[in-house]
């Protein structure tokens, strides 16, 4: 068949996502990137924490979705060729979800059976299966869950699959386009990130590849060498063998962990997952991309019981993946006016029975002597630089992202910058983003009496100094609560107080009783921090976003009996979410009241938290604890469906 591409829908069980959070990302939350010591050689050049974050602001957040699935209808997009099918979700930061070898009717790649979500990326709300495309901050992108831009277009005949974002902590874009050529057997996937600026950007990219989980199953990588975390610490190891255990055999790894594999220079860059018989998923790439890792939730009862979570029936799965950088420990320094432009290609692999049978480091340079000779013949990195006039034609649009790189547009254009790329379409949509076109043409925010909730919010300069010169007469409580938190953003902590005192004496609202919230809880003021967040809940009790971030805020400040007043004061939907629910009785733990928690998880055996961190064992402590103080003594086990710690 010739090449096809095909817009349609897919019907799967997938969860609701709810709205974005009304708040903003200003409080942050502590992430391991943030807290590592490293102890490597001068040679390795990790670029160690640079372009780390607290939080994903301006990005809202997604944490008002449930784990309820139903059954709904999917956009989709298909690229098809006689040998391989490509099924994309647009919707979901264009994430490749399935890539069929049609000549063995096999999936490549692990998909999910639903789409599930829990806390485990920028902007909490993720999901597993297929392959994400991660760019910008550190992390599972902001766009995992958001739509992009999706347009499509023809070369030489083949049609090209394209979509893009504008990227708006680092002021970059970037576009991705996809195509199969008639007798391709791999996917063909060209990436470009536009730093059109005058300075210098921390950038991030990983390709996060989930793919099963084989019986005997093996990673093949050319590597002799990889970093890794223990405990905080950053080191180099050799591989296989890691502590006695050969790693690229993932189902002998005991605990999670991330392996960052050290591919020399002169090395082809790719990864491979191959089942017992020695078929699977190749992934390699232009030189560009030189980073490869494996995660693996490894194999103890809590990392079963995580791959369970977030699936129903599609069983295990592991990570692979391919990165800008080395690691994922720190950004890589993107010059101004720079694109950066690489090819993946995505395909099967069949490794022969006595190639299988070698050890690891034999397999590897077979497998890397193989791949050099296909690259060469395929003339990879011929074929990125011959497809530089395509990737800047013009496509046709089919669905749209955000309207953000269209106020980044009008916004360069008043101030005489360097345009964004005039050949992907940006559209603004939406009041939110026209005020702010508005404070950029005008010098006004836009007023309106009956606004409910905040604006979009920015982080770009430019807009902290038109608020900042905005007239007083044209400053609404709107407009000053807007300002209070850009004032918190670039630091000037006095400022956003007087802001949101400012924006409260205008007109009584829970916006700015949350920024002065988190101002108190930066001075170590709990009491005072507390009394504001009470009070905004107050104006916002069927607000689930708002109150599950107020009530976060105010557990760190210890006021665990106002924690539970707030709780026992809200309506019923918002009181019995399952992370309202976890902080009232984690509340009442620290109050002394732990028999009441244990009464609570023996008359909810299936007691879910929606949300649950990566990482996190709260759920197994609280319940531990309670135990404990009740009984006196530790419990033998922890309760298997609340057991998440034993990674």
């Amino acid at each position: 068949m010739k090449p096809e591409l095909r817009f349609e829908t897919k019907r799967m069980r997938a969860c609701s996502l709810g709205e974005e959070s009304s708040v903003p990302d200003i409080a942050g939350s502590a992430i391991l990137q943030n807290d590592l010591e490293f102890d490597l050689d001068e040679e390795d050049e990790i670029f160690e924490a640079y372009g780390t974050r607290k939080n994903a602001y301006p990005y809202r957040q997604y944490q008002a979705y449930s784990r309820e699935l139903k059954e709904r209808r999917v956009k989709t997009a298909v690229l098809e060729n006689d040998c391989l099918r490509a099924v994309f979700l647009p919707e979901y930061g264009g994430r490749l979800w399935e890539l069929w070898d049609k000549r063995r009717q096999e999936n490549l790649l692990y998909t999910n059976d639903v789409i599930r979500f829990s806390n485990l990326a920028a902007c909490n709300a993720w999901f597993s299966g297929g392959v994400e495309w991660n760019p910008g901050i550190i992390g599972h992108t902001p766009f995992t869950v958001r739509p992009l831009y999706t347009a499509r277009l023809e070369e030489a005949g083949i049609p090209v699959l394209r979509m893009y974002e504008y990227e708006r902590i680092r002021g970059v874009e970037y576009q991705m386009d996809f195509w199969l050529e008639e007798k391709d057997a791999c996917l063909n996937c060209r990436m470009r990130i536009v730093n059109s600026g005058s300075r210098v950007v921390p950038m991030y990219w990983w390709s996060n590849m989930a793919v099963p989980e084989y019986a005997g199953g093996r990673i093949v990588v050319p590597a002799k060498e990889a970093y890794t975390s223990r405990e905080a610490k950053v080191s180099k190891v050799s591989i296989p063998q890691v502590e006695g255990v050969d790693i690229t055999r993932y189902e002998n790894i005991p605990s999670q962990t991330d392996y960052f594999f050290n591919i020399p220079e002169e090395s082809p860059k790719f990864i491979a997952n191959l089942n017992q018989e020695g078929y699977g998923l190749l992934q390699y790439s232009t030189k560009r991309l030189r980073g490869r890792k494996l995660f693996s939730w490894g194999h103890k009862e809590g990392a079963d019981r995580w791959q369970e979570f977030l699936t129903e029936d599609a069983g295990r799965y592991v990570e692979i993946q391919a990165g800008l950088g080395k690691t994922q420990y720190g950004c890589i320094p993107m010059p101004p006016h720079s694109a950066w432009e690489w090819m993946e290609r995505y395909g099967s692999i069949q490794v022969q029975p006595e190639e299988l049978r070698l050890g690891f480091e034999e397999l590897s340079a077979a497998l890397a002597g193989k791949v050099a000779a296909r690259i060469q013949e395929e003339q990879l990195e011929g074929r990125l630089k011959k497809t530089r006039t395509m990737a800047r034609r013009k496509g046709i649009a089919v669905y749209e992202g955000s309207g953000f790189g269209a106020l980044e547009v009008l916004r360069r254009d008043l101030a005489g910058e360097r345009p964004l790329s005039s050949h992907l379409e940006y559209h603004m949509k939406g009041e939110s983003l026209e005020n702010w076109a508005m404070l950029l043409e005008e010098g006004r925010l836009g007023r309106r009496e009956d606004r409910e909730r905040p604006d979009e919010f920015m982080c770009d300069a430019c807009y902290y100094e038109r608020l900042k010169g905005m007239k007083e007469e044209d400053l609404d409580w709107h407009a000053s609560y807007q300002l209070g938190v850009m004032h918190l953003y670039y630091g000037k902590e006095e400022a956003a107080r007087e802001a949101f005192l400012y924006s409260l004496r205008l007109r009584e609202n829970p916006w700015a009783c949350h920024g002065l919230g988190v101002l108190a809880m930066q001075k170590e003021r709990s009491a005072e921090a507390a009394e504001w967040l009470e009070k905004g809940i107050g104006m916002r009790k069927e607000d689930l976003s708002y109150v599950k971030e107020g009530l976060r805020l105010i557990l760190k400040t210890k006021e665990y009996r106002r924690v539970i007043r707030v709780c026992e004061e809200l309506p019923e939907k918002t009181r019995t979410e399952s992370r309202v629910v976890f902080d009232y009785l984690t509340a009442l733990s620290h109050e002394g009241r732990c028999q009441e928690v244990l009464a609570y998880f023996a008359a909810h055996p299936d007691y879910v938290l929606d949300d649950l961190r990566e990482g996190e064992d709260s759920i197994s402590e609280l319940w531990s604890s309670a135990y404990e103080a009740v009984y006196g003594r530790k419990p033998d086990e922890i309760p298997r469906q609340w057991d998440f710690y034993s990674l």
